[in-house]
């Protein structure tokens, strides 16, 4: 039980850092507009794809789960 409320309180302090960094506005002018993210506008129709961004958010939270897991 104990290892669960450790758990808990680390996707809780994750969590909270992540909303923190958001509330600020961290990242609002390159977060989502990398190199490799697709956008498509024509006339009446946009379709946006942040393929890089979601790559990199990928292996962020996969070396952070990695890593609490060791």
């Amino acid at each position: 039980m104990q290892e669960m409320g450790k758990l808990l309180f680390l996707l809780g302090g994750i969590t909270a850092l992540i909303g923190l960094m958001l509330w600020t506005g961290f990242g609002k002018g390159w977060l989502g507009r990398l190199p490799g993210d697709i956008h498509y506008s024509k006339a009446n129709f946009s379709f946006y794809f942040p393929v890089v961004t979601c790559i990199l958010v990928s292996l962020l939270l996969t070396f952070l789960l990695w890593l609490f897991r060791r």
